[in-house]
């Protein structure tokens, strides 16, 4: 935008996406800890840790889920297994797949592990059995039977020389098998309900367990034996070894016997000395209150997975709400948090100072806050139900969030750390709190709408407290029954004097802040009323609707003053863009439009969604946006008007200077390169021009042929679709026969077929250059014809120049008398033009348009008579065969 000249936008690009790369299933991460390996569905999403980018995707292309996948310690091999029954090897940095073969398992494989040389894969299987495989020399060396269910765990022992591969399958056993006789040694019984981990000492003779029973068993290997029973009190999901090296005192590690991490149920970390069975250490997790879960429903903070970083000194876990946290030890502080899976997004405001992080409400208790440049997460806790909007003050450090447990809250960011702590809460509300808006002029007040009908002005308290202090209470200022259904919207005025509020009642309508009294009332929309948004520059006020348009009023006379209709399904978000000249929608059928108000054209539509785009926001500089949709997807547009414009002109102005640089090159006789410039700009007709001005050469033939069979692949291929095109014209189809020539005798088929579309063009020759074929057919009957009179001409010159008399004319090998009636000589020249009228009609049909047409005037100029064979007789006069006949 140069100056105060307002440009309006034309269109957005996608800058960024936050996408689900996490739903479930196995995690593992890299032996040098620079990834994480985790399954979505039928993919293996390999995420790069330090920048939170997805760097790689291994698909089955069968599409068919992986149910495990493991990769080898030296982070070269990967292999996955899938409901299909195969197993795949991937050269994964590749994404190529090297080799699948059949798992030999009769049902899905549930469970695998390399062994420490990279050279064994163990894979369990649902079926009960155990099979080996050699990676290297490529078969199946073992297959271990005698596990009744599903083998849902396998570990080798980390001795290799051992050669024991653990097992452990729903009878709750540990069975221990000797790789050398291919048979169980012993089954280490302990655990009432599934083993979910096994954790083996550094010198290999101590063994601790995990189960859903509560309980974490410590085995001597040597005795096979347990040594000690450790109870947790909660179904422990995942147990790593402390590491005898490092000072863990801060986690209460004080002898040096073995202390081992457990997570589960209950969403902490803790730390157990193994001898004592005690606990010595328990992870302290910020406020979070009780969450609304139902019974049989599990705990979303509660931990699935621990992982084990020992090169960093690190721990990772993964939530049964799919996110995976990475500790520093000993403080166990977070370091890094991502986002497996958003589930629907709700709700997504734009954070910071410059738009540097935003604030994401989705179908869940928990607010997240995402880091742009990294997509680290901090994730908020403090409501107990759904959260289901969000709104953020001037210069972004504070928010505001309403949830379905009839409550809002404010949120601070401490622009320094990056830290967002709760600071105020309020309720009073009898039902969820759909939406809350933020006073604009300053952080004085908000304002929140609820599902039971009334709307609330809550005063900010004074002075705020700082982050980290407890939150204080906020109460309720104003409270107004604003309509007769849930209110999905509110928005406050630029200048805080105005309140405007939509509802599922069909209208909207507009308050004074003051003291909430009822201005008017916007009625107009068939359905539900989904979002109301001020103007900032213009008095009036825009609402979009479940009818699937959108409404701008006047907020002086509450007329309806503009319409827009594009949508085909409810219009949920809308925002003004462009000073207020424009509009950005989005709607539930997963589209997202761009219209200029005074035009009231769609400008732009984005399909970046596959399901409903619940969120919608602009950022403070009008340059960037985001959306937020039903399908978990988060995504950031960028402005790219100004560029697009810019590449334009460039564009333009490079296509001046090619196009002065192709008439020097042709100048210059310079016919190689020119065609190169002609096909660089993708401008058939300029190739047409070089063409000709090659064939118009007096080595025409051959410097055509040179300088094609010089040109690149690709520009061969794009000669050859021009040809296709210069062939529908008969104007230019004898410059396309003469490329079509070259091309074909120099190249091979096989070459030919490698360009891209060749079939389709090759197809579209064939009818056009059979038609070209049949008009050069009669073309050349046409002028063997001609030749035939002008030779007849010039005998008849020559006759004329002898002086000798002639009195017979021989056709057809008959003697026809020559006859020099005035009479019957008149009457057969009335016919004679007749019959030249109707013939050369016939002839000008069968020749092309402008050789017809210069045909038939040389045949009346010359006193030519298409039919029958003409004679000279004295003075001139025509006469014919016909004629003779009928004397």
């Amino acid at each position: 935008m140069a100056g105060n000249t307002l440009l309006f936008k034309s269109n957005y690009a996608v800058s960024s996406k936050i996408e689900p790369f996490y739903k479930g299933g196995k995690v593992q991460i890299s032996h040098d800890e620079q990834y994480i390996f985790c399954t979505c569905g039928p993919k293996v999403n390999i995420l790069q840790i330090d920048t939170g980018k997805i760097i790689h995707s291994i698909e089955q292309d069968d599409q068919e889920d992986i149910t495990s996948f493991s990769l080898s310690p030296d982070d070269e091999v990967l292999v996955t297994a899938s409901r299909a029954l195969l197993l795949k090897q991937w050269d994964w940095k590749q994404e190529k797949c090297a080799r699948s073969w059949r798992a030999i398992h009769n049902v899905p494989v549930a469970s695998m592990t390399f062994d420490c040389t990279s050279t064994l894969l163990a894979t369990g299987g649902c079926d009960g059995t155990i099979k080996l495989w050699d990676v290297v020399k490529q078969y199946c060396t073992h297959n271990l039977k005698g596990s009744s269910g599903v083998v849902h765990l396998v570990e080798f022992h980390p001795d290799i020389s051992r050669l024991q591969l653990f097992s452990s399958s729903v009878d709750c056993g540990i069975r221990i098998w000797d790789l050398r006789t291919s048979k169980c040694i012993c089954v280490l019984e302990s655990h009432y309900s599934a083993v979910t981990a096994l954790a083996f000492s550094p010198d290999g003779q101590t063994l601790i367990s995990s189960g859903r029973d509560k309980i974490c068993s410590v085995w001597d290997l040597k005795k096979k034996a347990v040594k000690r029973t450790v109870p947790v009190y909660e179904a422990v999901e995942g147990v790593v070894l402390l590491p005898g090296t490092s000072d863990y005192s801060q986690m209460g590690v004080k002898g040096e016997g073995l202390h081992f991490v457990t997570a589960g149920s209950k969403g902490v970390l803790r730390v157990w000395d193994s001898s004592s069975a005690r606990c010595v250490f328990t992870q302290v997790l910020p406020d979070a209150p009780a969450l609304k879960i139902e019974e049989g429903d599990l705990d979303p903070r509660s931990l699935m997975h621990l992982l084990p970083m020992p090169r960093s000194n690190r721990l990772a876990t993964v939530t049964a709400e799919h996110n995976i946290l990475i500790y520093q030890m000993p403080a166990l502080t977070v370091q890094q948090q991502f986002v497996g899976y958003n589930d629907d997004v709700l709700d997504v405001k734009f954070l910071g100072k410059d738009d540097t992080h935003i604030v994401v409400a989705t179908n869940s208790s928990q607010l997240k806050v995402f880091e742009l440049a990294t997509n680290s997460c901090q994730i908020l806790y403090g409501h107990t139900d759904t959260i289901l909007s969000i709104d953020v003050f001037r210069k972004g450090s504070m928010f505001a969030s309403c949830a379905k447990d009839n409550s809002l809250r404010l949120w601070k960011m401490d622009l320094k750390s990056g830290h967002v702590r709760c600071v105020a809460q309020g309720s009073g509300h009898s039902n969820a709190v759909g939406s809350v808006a933020c006073s604009r002029l300053k952080k004085a007040f908000l304002v929140s709408g609820s599902q039971d009908c009334t709307i609330k002005v809550w005063d900010l308290p004074d002075p705020l407290p700082d982050v980290g202090c407890e939150p204080v209470l906020m109460t309720a200022r104003l409270t107004e029954k604003a309509h007769d259904k849930d209110v999905n919207s509110v928005t406050i005025s630029p200048n805080d004097k105005l309140l405007a509020s939509g509802s599922q009642d069909r209208t909207a309508k507009l308050w004074s802040l003051a003291d909430m009294s009822l201005l008017g009332v916007f009625r107009g929309h068939s359905r539900g009323v989904w979002c109301v948004q001020f103007s900032p520059v213009d008095q009036v006020l825009a609402t979009a609707s479940a009818d699937g348009s959108i409404k701008i009023w006047s907020i002086q006379d509450f007329s309806c003053l503009k319409t827009f209709e594009g949508h085909d399904a409810s219009v949920l978000k809308i925002i003004f863009v462009s000073r207020g000249t424009q509009l950005v929608s989005s709607g539930s059928d997963g589209l997202v439009k761009l219209w200029t108000i005074k035009t009231n054209e769609c400008v732009k539509t984005f399909d970046a969604h596959q399901d409903k785009v619940w969120a919608l926001h602009g950022g403070s500089k009008d340059d960037l946006m985001v959306t937020g949709s039903a399908d978990s997807t988060i995504t950031l547009w960028k402005d790219v008007t100004e560029v697009e414009l810019a590449e334009e002109q460039a564009k333009q102005e490079d296509q001046v200077l090619k196009q002065q640089e192709l008439s020097n090159l042709l100048h210059e006789k310079k016919y190689l390169k020119a065609l190169g410039i002609a096909i660089s700009l993708d401008q058939p007709h300029t190739a047409l021009r070089v063409i000709r001005e090659i064939r118009q050469q007096e080595d025409g033939i051959q410097e055509l042929e040179k300088t094609l069979l010089k040109l690149r692949q690709d520009q061969k291929a794009s000669v050859l679709r021009y040809s296709v095109v210069w062939n529908t014209n008969s104007r230019s189809c004898l410059d396309a026969q003469a490329v079509l020539q070259v091309l074909l005798t120099h190249l091979s088929p096989e070459e030919i077929l490698q360009y891209q579309g060749t079939r389709t063009h090759l197809e579209g020759l064939i009818p056009y250059t059979e038609r070209h074929m049949q008009r050069i057919g009669r073309l050349l009957q046409a002028s063997m014809f001609l030749d035939y009179m002008w030779q007849k001409i010039v005998n008849l010159d020559d006759d004329e120049m002898d002086t000798s008399p002639q009195s017979i004319f021989i056709i057809d090998k008959q003697p026809v008398e020559m006859t020099d009636n005035p009479v019957s000589r008149h009457q057969q020249e009335d016919e004679d033009e007749e019959e030249d009228l109707e013939d050369s009609e016939k002839t000008e049909e069968l020749l092309d348009e402008d050789e017809s047409v210069s045909t038939s005037k040389s045949a009346r100029v010359n006193g030519m008579k298409p039919n029958g064979v003409n004679r000279v007789v004295d003075g001139g006069q025509v006469s014919s065969e016909e004629s003779e006949d009928e004397d």
